[in-house]
């Protein structure tokens, strides 16, 4: 009788600087700097080389297959340190959709933050400009496309300084720092897997 297939589902904060795969020919860290992790994980959803924050590694591969499909549409939370402060109306055009590559974003969840969120410190600090004040977003997508946030910030005039993801769905980093990672438990395992239900 074959044996059930047994699934992993692990949590990593990812660092800024490491590439969101297992393998590179550049001589960049990747996943396999840290770990240990099952060798045949892969990350569901992957961070450009300089964001930060949560990346799901499993080898459920349905599983998988549902997150990064544009069709489900589930909830991505980031924070994005953007250059100058936002205005409402810069706010609204984020949430409503803005256009890149011929094509307008889904709408999105976009607030400013009053008060700067505790983080750790990045390894090299954003640039820092005197006369040029930053501003915290927290951003809720429901696409994934290539580097969405930082493009659609800087179409709307705010590039985007620093990229931290802090959610996805309902899964949280729930206290990691970065470099750390942690198994889900039976609950947010059994979170993740609602996604598979119609």
């Amino acid at each position: 009788m074959r044996k059930p297939k047994y699934y992993d589902y692990i949590v990593f904060n990812k660092p800024f600087g490491v590439l969101c795969q297992f393998t590179d020919t550049m001589g960049k860290p990747t996943l396999a700097n840290y770990g240990p992790f099952p060798n045949d994980v892969y990350a569901a959803g992957r961070l450009d080389y300089d964001s930060e924050g949560l990346v799901l590694l499993t080898n459920d591969g349905k599983l998988k297959h549902r997150l990064l499909d544009p069709e489900y549409r589930h909830p991505r939370t980031y924070l994005a340190q953007v250059e100058r402060v936002p205005s409402q109306e810069a706010v609204t055009q984020l949430c409503n959709g803005v256009l890149i590559d011929g094509k307008t974003t889904l709408p999105a969840e976009v607030s400013i933050l009053y008060n700067e969120p505790k983080l750790p410190p990045r390894p090299i600090p954003i640039r820092f400009r005197k006369n040029v004040p930053t501003a915290w977003l927290r951003i809720i997508l429901f696409e994934g496309r290539n580097r969405q946030v930082r493009r659609m910030t800087a179409a709307v005039g705010f590039p985007t300084l620093r990229l931290i993801r802090i959610q996805l769905g309902d899964l949280t980093l729930g206290g990691l720092q970065p470099s750390e990672h942690r198994n889900l438990s039976r609950e947010e395992v059994s979170s993740l897997r609602a996604l598979l239900r119609d």
